[in-house]
């Protein structure tokens, strides 16, 4: 569900008896409260899509569903211990993190649906409701499927997940958990083929129906797929009735979190294709896939006391892990010296939360000893000072040290090319700087970053650790003017790389710029309208390009991306209904053919899509 900011004014729920609109709460995994927010904003606008995100920043491919290039990244939010990889396949994957709970006082359900291109659709429908003021419970399913305008480009997935949420009557002990089963298919074409990309560029009048252009790949699919269980729950050992008015420790809490997940990418391809990939030792079909899993108990001691000014944490966590291949699928290329990577580890951490005033003070730290694949530090500190309202200042440090994704470390493909052990890559080392400022006249943030064994794929789609230190600033400013009925809201991104620029590339420029009208029509005002425009605008750089096989991004020297594009709007509210009619790329019909997501992979064309979000309170 949409987290916006809620405006009472703009409140329009209506429901019987004491119950009103604030007690329909949002809880996130860091145990932030938000209300359902049933308005029509802007931001609403920027999040209509199937990741229900914000988009800025990522450039989509041509079909609903399938991967995004990025134009810029944010190191700011690290996980403290390395990933599965085949990072193409992440952005519609829902983490432990992405997974809220509820508070409602009647049953709720909150239904998105959008059309997809051509054949196709995305629809997101959550149910929740409460069976007492202490427990809720929900199920919620999205799932999507578009054919896409080119061959063999279709996006069939799902996201399907349940939870729930406990407290005893004295809120003594707490409980929530979830499941999550996700499967995501994309058929893989990899782009077009060289005189496809010729007749698409001189918009040859014969390939306007975008099918009859030659693709790379014809019937080659790959699928990732997920499992998760989640368990989380504490339990105060003392309580103090005001901790607030006492010096002494209180609200002593133990607690402990599980978490069992199981990853699994195949790479699917009836017929096998020499030309793209290179040379095999298949037969006839190919079917690689490789698996991931992983085990996490945290156990934590928490506590208030007026002595440290807020909360403070320790915490143990032990995680066991596994990652490879059931066989050696490749032998004749280079024998490795196991498909697996198995381990485990332990890590022990703080975290602590206090406020001084004006001030909000976090901060948090993990340890994981050893020389094992998780081994490595994280820490982070921020820190906050808010004036009023319309003044927050903010700044914090991040310092992470992690192994690379287990997929740079060991890959095996029945494609001779795709096959390495790098047993000997380093830890990448990342230290963010950010700062950032927002105020009524202007929102602004500024990150420095500098990595250490920054790790890629080249231009052969190997894993390489840069031996150049990356040194990578962003400034990043929003601003929205109003001008009666009429708003112009701006975003604007600069980038420089000012070391390592030959592997880690972004464009200088990215911005945003919307021009909307809002207003109340007919009597009685029953709809909210909002009419507008958005530019969007990414300076030429040579984008990565993206290899189906691996479902990466590496490095290309040929081929300089970067253009405007101009999508129209008609959105519109009536009571707790958003409506949703959107013109992706007006300017395609005239402008040069010069719109693509990555080399070979051209960007949507002239599109019309309608879709709305409806929330039902019983």
């Amino acid at each position: 569900m949409d987290q916006d900011t809620v405006t009472p004014i703009e409140i329009t729920v209506s429901l019987s008896g004491k119950t009103k609109y604030t007690d329909y709460k949002i809880i996130s995994f860091k145990k932030d409260t938000t209300l359902i927010d049933t308005t029509l904003t802007i931001a609403k606008e920027y999040k209509f899509n199937f990741l229900r995100k914000d988009l800025f920043g990522l450039l989509s491919f041509a079909n609903q569903g399938q991967t995004f290039n990025q134009l810029t990244y944010n190191f700011n939010q690290l996980s403290s211990s390395p990933e599965m990889g085949i990072t193409g396949k992440q952005f519609n994957y829902l983490k432990t993190e992405d997974i809220n709970y509820y508070e409602v006082p009647t049953p709720s359900t909150e239904i998105l649906y959008r059309t997809g291109m051509q054949q196709g659709q995305v629809l997101d429908v959550l149910f929740t409701l409460n069976f007492s003021r202490r427990l809720n419970v929900g199920i919620a399913y999205k799932g999507l499927r578009s054919l896409g305008n080119y061959r063999n480009s279709l996006a069939s997935q799902g996201n399907f997940r349940t939870f729930f949420s406990y407290r005893s009557k004295n809120d003594r002990y707490a409980l929530r958990g979830h499941i999550a089963k996700q499967d995501l298919l994309n058929q893989e074409n990899g782009g077009l083929t060289t005189s496809a990309m010729n007749d698409f560029t001189t918009n040859d009048p014969n390939f306007k129906e975008r099918g009859r252009l030659d693709v790379n790949l014809e019937n080659t699919e790959t699928v990732f797929d997920g499992n998760r269980l989640y368990l989380e729950h504490d339990f105060k050992l003392f309580v103090s009735r005001d901790s607030s008015q006492t010096k002494d420790f209180s609200n002593l809490k133990l607690g402990h979190a599980f978490r069992h997940e199981t990853k699994n990418y195949e790479f699917i391809q009836p017929t096998i294709n020499t030309d793209l990939f290179g040379s095999t030792s298949a037969l006839s079909s190919i079917n690689d896939q490789v698996e991931s899993k992983r085990v996490d108990n945290k156990l934590y001691l928490e506590f208030n006391s007026k002595y440290i000014l807020g909360t403070f944490r320790a915490l143990a966590n032990f995680s066991n892990y596994a990652y490879g291949y059931a066989t050696d699928i490749n032998p004749t290329v280079s024998p490795i010296a196991s498909p697996k990577l198995r381990g485990s580890a332990l890590g022990f951490g703080t975290s602590w939360q206090a406020s001084i005033k004006q001030f909000q003070l976090n901060a948090s730290l993990i340890v994981t000893p050893g020389s094992d694949l998780l081994s490595g530090n994280h820490f982070y500190t921020e820190a906050l000072y808010t004036k009023s309202k319309e003044l927050t200042l903010k700044a914090s440090i991040l310092l992470n040290s992690k192994a690379p994704n287990f997929n740079s470390i060991l890959y095996q493909s029945s494609y001779d090319d795709y096959n390495w052990e790098n047993s000997n890559f380093k830890n990448v080392n990342t230290r963010n700087l950010q700062v950032g400022v927002t105020s009524k006249w202007l929102e602004v943030s500024a990150d420095f970053n500098h990595i250490e064994n920054y790790t890629y794929f080249d231009e052969n789609s190997k894993p390489v650790q840069a031996a150049e230190n990356i040194s990578y600033m962003k400034i990043k400013a929003q601003k929205e003017f109003t001008f009666g009925k009429f708003a112009l809201d701006n975003t604007l991104l600069y980038q420089k790389v000012a070391t390592g620029s030959d592997v880690f590339r972004v464009p200088d420029f990215v911005s945003r710029n919307t021009f909307y009208y809002t207003d109340y029509w007919f009597e009685g005002k029953p709809m909210k309208v909002q009419i507008g425009a958005t530019l969007n605008y990414f300076s030429s750089y040579k984008a990565n390009a993206f290899n189906p096989l691996l479902n990466e991004f590496y490095l290309q020297n040929n081929t300089d991306i970067g253009y405007p594009t101009i999508d129209v709007f008609f959105n519109a509210q009536v009571r707790r209904t958003r409506l949703f009619l959107k013109i992706d790329n007006v300017t395609s019909s005239f402008s040069d053919r010069n719109y693509m997501s990555a080399p070979n992979y051209p960007y949507r064309d002239f599109v019309i899509r309608f879709g709305l979000v409806w929330n039902w309170f019983i």
